[in-house]
């Protein structure tokens, strides 16, 4: 209830000044105990990839890329949490400003360029963190690394997370890392896939406990990419696919401040788009392979929707920065 009142002075901001001194804020509200006081929705617990989830509504990556601040995350109501995009090696990123905000539009443009202090610093901040709850962990590549080369870095972060996480999802879909969305195309990620599935098994035998692999896509594809993608998908046996990543296209912000910032866009404006991948994708996998759905949740009937059309959880990112945490508890209750 108090977000409203503090999110005018958040704005006053640089967006990216405002997420460190939420996620500080955060960190001492839990040290102080305040985040026990949040209300909480009694969520319907559901089992996805082999996984119990207590409610359908999770955190989506990127807000805390260095999982820094994962306890204090979950205390605001979430099933699971999910933290990345980590690289093999640690990198600053894009140059700033590189956070924009589109308050008319309830959308944000973020060009980060996988900002983040390498696996190893991510591996430390999860044990010392000593959540047990349902934690993903998101792997990408480093931006010098060449598209011929991808897999060495998606191997790596996968051997070096596996032991930590519930799950890991295979980030090909920012638009933000030069050439990455590439590797979406047919050839590319039949031989990501076939690689990482063929180190997923033998992970599994090596620490005798099987940690299921997803993949986030784009909301730029057509309707042939997504029915071949789907193929795919279903033909090396990955267990789950996250729709979607940010935007490229900018037709529903023509026209105001920002919109013509270069990066991804998020927020109410990528709903429908992302609502219509996951449709598509749920016609062509036919529940062989569970979808989880993010983009342009602002409401619990928008989460609803992602449900109706096909997900069988759904991930909350932008939509915090407008709502608040309201938003976790209301997506909550409309889904229970």
């Amino acid at each position: 209830m108090l977000y409203p009142l503090i999110r005018p002075a958040l704005f006053t901001l640089d967006p990216e000044t405002a997420h460190g001194a939420t996620l500080a804020s955060l960190d001492i509200a839990r040290a102080l105990g305040l985040l026990k006081l949040l209300p909480r929705a009694q969520g319907t617990p559901v089992r996805v990839m082999g996984i119990d989830f207590p409610n359908k509504v999770g955190l989506a990556a990127g807000l805390d890329k260095d999982g820094a601040h994962i306890r204090a995350l979950a205390d605001l109501g979430f099933g699971f949490i999910e933290i990345g995009t980590v690289t093999p090696r640690p990198q600053t990123g894009n140059p700033k400003p590189r956070l924009f905000r589109l308050p008319q539009a309830e959308a944000l443009i973020n060009r980060m360029g996988f900002n983040n202090l390498g696996v190893d610093n991510l591996v430390k901040n999860v044990e010392a963190s000593g959540f047990k709850g349902v934690l993903g962990i998101n792997i990408g590549k480093n931006k010098d690394t060449p598209n011929e080369h991808a897999v060495d870095d998606y191997l790596a972060c996968l051997d070096k997370v596996y032991a930590h996480a519930s799950y890991v999802t295979v980030n090909i879909s920012s638009p933000n890392t030069q050439n990455l969305r590439e590797l979406q195309k047919d050839e590319a990620l039949d031989a990501l896939l076939s690689a990482i599935k063929l180190r997923q098994s033998a992970l599994a035998q090596q620490h005798g406990r099987y940690v299921p692999i997803a993949l986030k896509i784009a909301p730029d594809l057509d309707d042939v990419q997504i029915a071949a993608i789907a193929a795919l998908l279903m033909m090396h046996r990955i267990d789950a696919v996250i729709a979607t990543n940010t935007t490229i296209a900018r037709d529903a912000v023509a026209g105001l401040p920002n919109a013509e910032e270069t990066g991804g866009l998020s927020g109410a404006p990528v709903r429908a788009a992302s609502t219509r991948v996951v449709t598509a994708l749920a016609h062509h996998l036919k529940n062989e392979v569970p979808i989880i759905g993010v983009g342009g949740i602002l409401s619990g009937d928008d989460a609803r929707e992602k449900i109706a059309a096909g997900a069988a959880l759904v991930q909350l990112y932008s939509g915090l920065i407008y709502r608040g945490p309201e938003l976790v508890l209301e997506c909550v209750a409309r889904l229970a």
